[in-house]
């Protein structure tokens, strides 16, 4: 699979030091067999003990530039703690949406995102050959459950926080909701064969993304060999909508605490 290196870490760590912690930065545009490139923001410290594929939630849209610069959805959770993954030793791709600007739940369930994050993983495996894990926050919860399902056999696992489980008729979602009134937990995850971890917080008050569905979604998770929910707590006050990343659907504040635990799960 040939893949195209757009941005070397150099830039990066003169213009944000901050990046020297996590190790190597570039973008990469992998290629994916459909026609298309999949760029990702990709780091790599060194001796990494696992990969993550990380999935922001909304459109999925990062507008990463060649220089490695996020003007989309710079509020995520996985915006903001993509190099604390990194410093815990994990090789990250934070992934924004392929070339030709597909995007949308819909297209986060199909066959052709799939391929192109089997493109992203292939590039992941041959930096280095570790365990990769599909980690997914709200929307984005859906593209790591769905890709997980359709090439179960590349990855080590799924990480799904603030999932979308009651993606109601909002702007965007009424396709969806009519396919998948359950959002997540509407999925063939009872196919699923590798270990999961599910994370909320126990005040996400976002309509879409309910804690008490946690269980449910575990529940669907049936054939997994270790599957646990983590329901945090606390935080800063919100400061966004209730669905945006600034906010307990965003794990604002505790986002140390929100990483350790992923890290901790995949580490087992």
């Amino acid at each position: 699979m040939r893949f195209i290196v757009v941005f070397i870490a150099t830039f990066l760590c003169i213009n944000q030091p901050a990046l020297l912690i996590a190790g190597e930065t570039k973008v990469v545009k992998a290629q994916s067999k459909r026609g298309v490139t999949q760029p990702f923001l990709f780091v790599v410290p060194d001796k990494p003990k696992a990969g993550v594929v990380l999935f922001v939630g909304g459109d999925g849209v990062l507008k990463l530039s060649d220089y490695g610069k996020i003007s989309g959805n710079k509020n995520n959770f996985f915006v903001r703690t993509y190099r604390k993954f990194a410093e815990q030793g994990l090789m990250v791709a934070l992934v924004d949406i392929p070339s030709d600007k597909k995007k949308g739940a819909l297209f986060r369930l199909s066959k052709n995102h799939a391929q192109d994050i089997s493109a992203v993983i292939k590039v992941m495996t041959k930096k280095a050959d570790v365990p990769i894990w599909l980690v997914g926050t709200s929307m984005g919860s859906l593209s790591a459950a769905s890709v997980g399902l359709k090439k179960q056999a590349k990855v080590a696992g799924m990480v799904l926080t603030a999932s979308v489980s009651r993606p109601g008729k909002g702007k965007g979602l009424k396709k969806l909701t009519a396919k998948y009134p359950d959002g997540v937990a509407g999925l063939n995850l009872q196919k699923f064969k590798k270990p999961a971890l599910i994370v909320s917080h126990t005040e996400d008050s976002c309509k879409v993304s309910p804690p008490a569905d946690a269980a449910k979604i575990k529940a669907k998770l049936s054939n997994s060999p270790r599957v646990e929910v983590v329901l945090l707590e606390g935080g800063k006050d919100t400061k966004s909508d209730v669905c945006k990343g600034l906010s307990r659907h965003g794990f604002f504040g505790i986002e140390d605490k929100a990483v350790k635990k992923i890290v901790n799960f995949i580490a087992r």
